[in-house]
């Protein structure tokens, strides 16, 4: 097996960028590339405030949660209702789990880990 080595990430090492959802700039951690694609890491900040619901979806992922940094964030989980997540509050989405995103603070700002690092998403039609 090849030893995997650390990785550190700076702030200004990598920028936000686009990425799943255009409301949303994502900062890559550097973790996909360490572990060789076994998991991703990344901060997740609002683009702005919103409060339109977004479409139901879900990822096919093995493992995934959330820790929100700053800021709030409202979910609706099938089979678990509305949820308000905010600053120090964290979440672990079931692999497949329907959800949508329902509104977000303009300050948003969330720690999500995911496996493996690519993974599909179903958007409903």
């Amino acid at each position: 097996m090849k030893r995997q080595g650390a990785s550190i990430s700076h702030a200004n090492d990598a920028p936000f960028v686009e990425g799943l959802r255009d409301f949303f700039a994502y900062r890559d951690l550097g973790i996909a590339e360490a572990t060789g694609g076994t998991a991703v890491v990344h901060v997740i900040r609002a683009s702005g405030a919103s409060d339109k619901a977004q479409a139901w979806h879900c990822h096919d992922t093995q493992f995934q949660m959330v820790y929100v940094l700053k800021g709030w964030v409202d979910f609706e989980y099938e089979g678990q209702g509305r949820v308000r997540l905010s600053t120090g509050s964290s979440v672990y989405q079931p692999p497949n789990i329907r959800h949508r995103e329902l509104a977000h603070s303009d300050d948003l700002e969330m720690l999500e880990v995911v496996t493996p690092a690519k993974f599909a998403t179903v958007e409903d039609q």
